[in-house]
């Protein structure tokens, strides 16, 4: 026998939870591993133009969120098991681990909102790097070499140049621009790689926004479940 009641009920809300937890490790490790090989910004931060690189900010944020997604997948199972087994010994394990999820979530959190615009700040900025040697280089390897790299900039996101003034000159004294319909694209560079970034910035904080609010119930049940275990007659 075990617990009985509104004890037990709680346990299987723990374990539904649970489950659900171990599913939403599932999303962000696969969407995590989606982020780090989409072919856009793949082709973006792969890049490389003489001693230049692009920033490589963006990889380890989805780098941290592989390893998030692993050991949300892994306490998910300890809370579904503990749960199942009614054992304190695992639902304190599983609620310590929480703590410290949510605590890393929450410092997470904030850097990201901190930080929110740098990455796209900084591939920027590798842009107009590039952008601006292209247009200086007077050797020919030179500007083949910014060229490559420009072209891979503005194929993958149907832009070209840093601002209006640049696109038009681009389009009138390069064939760097991509076309649509015959017509060469002169939306800025910059609007782009901001939205880029943004939207896949904004899909993340959603989906930890979730993640947070199964945490708290997790914990509270947890502990509930754990109290009503020991309390309980049985044991």
């Amino acid at each position: 026998m075990g617990v009985e009641g509104c004890t037990k009920c709680i346990k299987y809300m723990l374990f539904f939870f649970n489950f659900i937890f171990w599913l939403a490790g599932c999303v962000i490790l696969g969407v995590s591993l989606w982020l780090r090989h989409d072919e856009k910004t793949s082709s973006l931060l792969a890049l490389k133009y003489e001693d230049t690189e692009a920033p490589n900010t963006f990889y380890i944020s989805v780098y941290i969120l592989i390893a998030v997604g692993a050991v949300m997948m892994f306490v998910g199972f300890l809370g579904c098991y503990g749960a199942i087994q009614e054992s304190q010994c695992l639902l304190g394990t599983f609620f310590a681990c929480l703590v410290i999820l949510f605590a890393c979530e929450v410092a997470a959190g904030i850097w990201g909102f901190i930080h929110k615009d740098q990455i796209s700040k900084d591939v920027i900025g590798f842009y107009d790097t590039v952008y601006d040697r292209g247009v200086i280089e007077t050797a020919t390897e030179k500007q083949k070499a910014a060229a490559g790299v420009l072209k891979v900039f503005h194929e993958s996101l149907q832009c070209c140049g840093k601002g209006v003034v640049t696109s038009v000159l681009t389009t009138w004294t390069t064939n760097l621009c991509p076309e649509t319909n015959g017509i060469k694209i002169t939306e800025s560079c910059h609007t782009k790689i901001k939205d880029l970034f943004n939207d896949k910035i904004y899909l993340i904080g959603i989906a930890a926004l979730v993640v947070a609010v199964i945490m708290i119930f997790e914990m509270i049940f947890s502990m509930v479940l754990c109290c009503g275990i020991r309390n309980s007659p049985v044991y």
